[in-house]
């Protein structure tokens, strides 16, 4: 066996941290790829969901037009919206995971794994944030444009989907890539349930030789490296849409 491959004295910190690298490289790109899948569907997944979950939040009730059924169901609505978003900022995920992944468990549901479970979570708890960031964008646009949007025969919803919207979206770009980076961060706490993501796999790597600092020093790097470049890649979204906007 090379000497790199045997695990070096405690007091050698950086061969050891090569040695990590080197013998449980597989881990922790195993660990990388469950890390960005949960956050790239959680943060896609949540972003589809809170467009209509702020729909449902920002229905204006038209106590004259309206049918007192359609009143009923946008007051549900609102209520719903309301109450969902409520919950899951206001609990924390690894709360919501545990709840989730043994509260189902038990019905021995076929596809019902760790990972389905930790999909279903961050999708569901990023839908609370981003409705609540869409919205604040929504509030950003001028509201002469939905009345003009009205008076061009645009139904309500009609012009929320295709005026305000994509305005509100531009809007909200810099707060949705955070929290694709929060999500990157965040899904660590899925290990809880047995999620083999970037944490979990550190725990794995670092658990028959006790270097945790070293093996958690690696962990932090690549966290640092996904953040960084999640940065610049929403950084240039932003100013690619800025030069379209001003073309």
């Amino acid at each position: 066996m090379s000497i790199w491959l045997q695990l070096p004295p405690k007091d050698a910190f950086f061969e050891t941290i090569w040695y990590l690298i080197q013998t449980y490289a597989g881990f922790f790109l195993r660990g990388v790829f469950i890390t960005l899948l949960l956050s790239i569907v959680g943060t896609v997944g949540g972003f589809i969901l809170s467009l209509f979950l702020t729909v449902l939040r920002t229905q204006e009730i038209d106590h004259r037009r309206d049918s007192s059924m359609t009143r009923l169901f946008k007051k549900l609505g609102q209520w719903f919206s309301i109450t969902y978003i409520t919950l899951f900022r206001g609990t924390p995920m690894i709360v919501q995971a545990m709840i989730f992944y043994y509260g189902i468990a038990p019905l021995r549901i076929s596809w019902w794994s760790p990972l389905v479970a930790g999909l279903f979570v961050v999708t569901l708890n990023t839908t609370a944030y981003i409705a609540e960031v869409i919205r604040s964008g929504i509030n950003g646009v001028d509201s002469g444009q939905m009345e003009a949007a009205r008076s061009l025969g645009f139904s309500r919803s009609r012009a929320m989907f295709l005026i305000i919207l994509p305005q509100a979206i531009k809007n909200s770009l810099p707060a949705i890539g955070n929290e694709f980076i929060v999500n990157l961060k965040d899904t660590a706490v899925l290990s809880v349930i047995g999620v083999f993501d970037l944490f979990r796999a550190t725990q794995s790597a670092t658990s028959a030789n006790f270097r945790v600092v070293e093996g958690f020093m690696i962990a932090a790097a690549v966290y640092l490296v996904l953040t960084y470049l999640t940065g610049k890649v929403v950084h240039r979204l932003e100013i690619g849409m800025e030069v379209k906007a001003h073309a």
